[in-house]
């Protein structure tokens, strides 16, 4: 399952499966409950959000300066850039997905974080979403006809990147306080 969290359940959450016919279907929902339920088919779990906290950080409230996760500085290194999981409106998608990461391995998934932005950086994809469709067609995945907003989009990207990993092409990334799904076409 690929899901693009969004830090409120007021906006749209974009979620991404391969159906029976293996064809990507995509739905948009918004609250914690429907997430949940139809994750619950699911054993894996390939999510865009920050679902841990930098080493040395107790909590999100506590501002003690350290802002970015050891596997973060690493891909920045690769010239992927990623924002702070303890800054501004990160905050609030960061405290989301660590709640819905627990309640996940609580049902015994495992869960993955990835990032639909070094997803497409990585795939030399420009971020406009005819491109995307057509890297995602290109790649030999079939689409619904149907228009999509770009929460399906980047939950197509995660629910790839994980496809990607089970296939041994793309690799995780890991730190002393987390990890990262990213594909290998560097």
């Amino acid at each position: 399952l690929g899901i693009d969290l969004a830090g409120s359940e007021k906006r749209p959450t974009g979620i991404a499966y391969l159906d029976n016919q293996n064809k990507i279907k995509t739905k948009i929902l918004y609250l914690n409950e429907e997430i949940l339920s139809i994750a619950r088919s699911f054993s894996e779990i390939f999510i865009d959000a920050p679902i841990s906290l930098p080493h040395g950080r107790k909590s999100l409230e506590e501002n003690n300066g350290i802002h970015f996760r050891e596997f973060e500085i690493k891909i920045r290194k690769l010239g992927i850039k990623v924002l702070p999981s303890t800054l501004g409106p990160m905050r609030m998608l960061t405290k989301r997905a660590m709640y819905l990461k627990d309640l996940f391995e609580k049902q015994n998934k495992k869960v993955y974080e990835v990032f639909p932005a070094g997803f497409y950086r990585i795939m030399n994809t420009p971020k406009k979403m005819e491109d995307i469709v057509k890297l995602y067609n290109d790649l030999g995945y079939q689409l619904e006809d149907k228009i999509y907003i770009q929460d399906e989009i980047d939950a197509i990207a995660c629910l790839i990147t994980g496809i990607m990993f089970k296939q041994n092409k793309a690799f995780l990334i890991e730190g002393i306080d987390g990890s990262i799904v990213l594909p290998k076409n560097f």
